[in-house]
């Protein structure tokens, strides 16, 4: 009997070795070995030839190459937990499944959140900058140099209570935070009593209140600028604000106004509203120690990205072996 033939796998972005030599053993794998964005043309290049494509957050699946898909395109396998980058309904129309890789970044993001939250108020990367621009040339400690906030006994106020929020809750806790949360729905009874958290209804009261906030909601049309100029005005000027989440969640320009007058005292960004551009309003404010911007490091450790890639192999396995994928994502579920 003739073997069965490998599915054809284009990978659109470099994986860790691990996950790539798995892939090219299981599949017909098509690499990305300079890692490259790929290009429109070769987007659509890609969809016409293989039966399931690999896209990231960074490779923009939509209507339009969706439409140029070839017959065999039955899969796409996103190395991400946001599909926001793919038109599923697209997809599904064209009879082709949707997967993504949740519940594997949860730790990680909710770690560089809360490193974030300690560097804004406690100055940690101003700090670092002035010794590495002075060449070491430090003259030495001072009682009142380099003053940043305490962070305990704070008011953090979390926007999104789900999983990356609550392992960010648990974190803060620790660190002597008071908890404070926004959700689209009460989280459980028992949760609540854990992280001694106080639910608020109203994301603008929550907002006026508190002393840091931490945007850990997905992209979508509801969330897009859900942190708006009118929002952002009504946290109090010594507030600083840390989104790990999605860029265009909060409003930018609005942001780096109210800092640039005094209105806010700072914010922590890892995500960017028109990434990898960086507004170059915050590079300015950021090269005055009033913000810290990382290029969307959350999730980036080696045992997360292996952990994505095992679960991109898991949902093409399962599906040409006949079965339902477990990280299908249904166009009502986006």
């Amino acid at each position: 009997m003739a073997a069965r033939k490998k599915p054809v796998v284009v990978i659109m972005r470099k994986l860790p070795d691990a996950i790539e030599t798995r892939m090219r053993e299981l599949f017909d794998a098509r690499l990305n070995l300079d890692d490259r964005p790929m290009s429109q043309s070769d987007l659509v290049k890609a969809v016409g030839e293989a039966d399931v494509i690999v896209p990231t957050v960074t490779d923009r699946i939509d209507a339009a190459v969706i439409a140029q898909a070839g017959p065999d395109l039955k899969l796409i396998a996103n190395f991400g937990n946001g599909v926001n980058n793919i038109d599923v309904a697209a997809a599904a129309q064209k009879g082709i499944v949707v997967t993504n890789t949740p519940n594997v970044l949860t730790e990680d993001t909710a770690d560089m959140t809360m490193a974030l939250i300690l560097a804004v108020p406690r100055r940690l990367t101003e700090g670092a900058g002035i010794l590495l621009k002075d060449e070491g040339k430090w003259a030495g400690w001072s009682p009142t140099w380099m003053l940043g906030r305490r962070i305990w006994g704070k008011r953090l106020g979390i926007v999104g209570m789900g999983r990356i929020g609550t392992a960010v809750a648990r974190r803060a806790k620790a660190f002597g935070l008071s908890i404070h949360y926004h959700n689209r729905h009460r989280v459980a009874p028992d949760l609540e009593d854990d992280l001694e958290a106080t639910y608020w209804e109203s994301l603008d009261q929550m907002l006026a209140r508190m002393d840091i906030i931490s945007t850990n909601c997905p992209s979508t049309p509801a969330t897009f600028h859900l942190l708006s100029a009118r929002r952002l005005a009504l946290m109090q000027p010594t507030a600083h604000i840390v989104n790990t989440a999605r860029g265009e969640i909060i409003d930018e320009d609005a942001l780096a106004q109210l800092i640039q007058d005094g209105k806010l005292a700072g914010a922590a960004l890892d995500v960017f509203e028109k990434e990898p551009a960086v507004n170059p309003r915050l590079l300015k404010l950021a090269a005055k120690g009033k913000v810290v911007l990382l290029p969307h490091m959350g999730s980036a450790t080696i045992e997360g990205r292996t952990d994505m890639g095992e679960k991109v192999i898991i949902n093409i396995r399962a599906f040409f072996d006949g079965h339902r994928p477990p990280d299908r994502v249904l166009p009502n579920k986006v």
